[in-house]
């Protein structure tokens, strides 16, 4: 259950429509989701928040499904449900196979595995992976 209520497009000035008309141009969909719809209660944090994600998302070295990849991975690693299914859906529109998707799931699994492993024994860094 949301802490905040959904700002519907009937209810949102004119700062968040402009904000949600650009989303719906760039995704080329008429579908504003919840989180959009939720920081619509701060226009100024909406509209940098969009800013940013369009830059971080957008083209780039990295392919954009394996953006969304390492979207998933650390929204599993943060507990986020609700951007683990965001960003799943998202990979998989952008080309995500189900051996994909059971590759990331494997990597997910055995950094968790490893992490808490070295964490739980305080490893040392090793000298020649410092930067």
């Amino acid at each position: 259950m949301a802490t905040l209520p959904l700002i519907s497009d009937e209810e949102a000035s004119a700062e968040v429509l402009a904000v949600f008309d650009d989303i719906r141009a760039v995704r080329g969909t008429d579908f504003i989701n919840n989180f959009w719809r939720a920081l619509a209660h701060d226009p100024a944090l909406l509209a940098a928040t969009w800013a940013r994600l369009k830059d971080v998302m957008g083209p780039g070295e990295l392919d954009p499904l394996v953006k969304e990849m390492l979207y998933i991975a650390v929204s599993v690693a943060n507990g986020c449900e609700y951007y683990i299914h965001s960003h799943t859906a998202a990979a998989r529109a952008k080309g995500m196979s189900e051996a994909q998707y059971g590759e990331v799931l494997s990597v997910i699994g055995m950094a968790m595995q490893t992490n808490g492993l070295v964490t739980a024994m305080q490893v040392p860094v090793d000298e020649v992976f410092e930067v």
